[in-house]
């Protein structure tokens, strides 16, 4: 990766993010500006400057990743929000505590649908 690619992918991250961010000032509820404003724009970014450089059948096996990876987390995030809201622990003990099963997850989809 080139220092050109780096500065475009910070200048169109951030275009990105700013425009999810005034997306989720104008909609309700307020937590979506943060829910949208950074992995969207991060992918969006890296899959474009991924198909300038290495073309679009490169991108495709990215963007699959990317979905696996947003599958894992997704039940990670259902894993750590049951345990939350029925046990009431410190937010922090089910955080750090369940990210093996994130990449479990993650590797578990790839060794399936992705290799």
């Amino acid at each position: 990766m080139t220092m050109r690619d780096i500065i475009l992918r910070f200048f169109i991250g951030g275009t990105v993010v700013s425009f999810f961010a005034i997306l989720g000032d104008i909609f309700r509820p307020k937590t979506f500006a943060g829910l949208f404003g950074a992995a969207p724009s991060v992918a969006l970014a890296t899959l474009g400057l991924t198909i300038a450089s290495h073309g679009r059948a490169y991108a495709a096996a990215e963007a699959r990743s990317m979905l696996a990876g947003a599958a894992a987390f997704f039940f990670y995030v259902c894993i750590v929000s049951f345990v939350l809201m029925r046990y009431r622990p410190p937010t922090w003990k089910p955080t750090l505590g369940f990210m093996p099963v994130w990449f479990i997850a993650a590797f578990g989809l790839w060794a399936l649908f992705l290799r």
